[in-house]
């Protein structure tokens, strides 16, 4: 069990580009730092510079945008051009109301824009997300073990806005080396009780104290959570989605 988790951000990666080695630009920021990695650290990535390497960026000026896209654009002083990037993006429009567009990407998740962002990035650009954030952890996982020679995980997140509840949260897209929910079903409580339906999503969990560290404003893109008491496993990310027949919000 965990009694001490520290969370280190790690400065000095530069902006990234289409075709750049995230796990090379993380390395090299810890050697100028001098940080350095320890067996079973969690690196939080957040899916803005993921995106970019990949090339999930589009230039708004190449976007035609649809008639439905102009007319709500118009009604709530919008760009069409990033409302229509935002129904492309979508596999499933669950509100377009009073300005906001909630949708299920294709990936299975329910946030706000289909998650197509115009933050930290140039100008007249937005980002969509990774096409398979588990793959993208996997691949950055892999390099990262290589180079620093040690055991670890990786998630790959991004804010998403609650349901219940004011402000945002990182929460986690992709997973990789650790088990993204703890379940407790079947254990007892304090008291002797038998637990029901207590699953701990310990992959968002490590997202958001992850970015206590890696504010917008901060240019730290990627977190390091130390002492997280976890055993290494294959995971996804997608794990966390609630299946549809179990929602009672969909």
């Amino acid at each position: 069990m965990s009694l001490e988790i520290r969370v280190i951000g790690i400065p000095g990666i530069p902006d990234v580009s289409a075709g750049d080695d995230i796990g090379a630009l993380i390395t090299s920021a810890m050697a100028t730092e001098e940080l350095k990695a320890a067996g079973l650290d969690v690196f939080v990535i957040a899916q803005k510079i993921v995106s970019k390497a990949e090339g999930r960026t589009v230039t708004l000026d190449s976007i035609t945008p649809s008639a439905v896209a102009r007319r709500w654009a118009a009604a709530y002083d919008k760009d069409a051009r990033m409302v229509e990037v935002v129904l492309s993006e979508s596999k499933r429009i669950v509100r377009m109301e009073r300005g906001i567009l909630i949708a299920e990407t294709r990936h299975g998740f329910v946030c706000a824009n289909a998650g197509v962002d115009a933050s930290n990035v140039a100008r007249g650009f937005v980002t969509l997300l990774p096409e398979d954030p588990d793959a993208s952890a996997r691949r950055i996982k892999g390099a990262l073990e290589q180079r620093l020679g040690l055991q670890l995980a990786v998630i790959i997140s991004d804010t998403f806005g609650r349901p219940w509840r004011e402000g945002l949260v990182n929460v986690a897209l992709g997973v990789a080396g650790v088990e993204p929910i703890v379940d407790l079903r079947g254990k007892k409580d304090w008291y002797g009780r038998e637990l029901h339906v207590t699953a701990i999503a310990v992959a968002d969990e490590l997202a958001s104290a992850a970015e206590l560290v890696m504010a917008k404003k901060s240019g730290i893109p990627v977190a390091i959570v130390r002492g997280f008491d976890y055993n290494p496993a294959d995971s996804s990310g997608k794990d966390l989605i609630r299946a549809p027949e179990q929602d009672l919000f969909r």
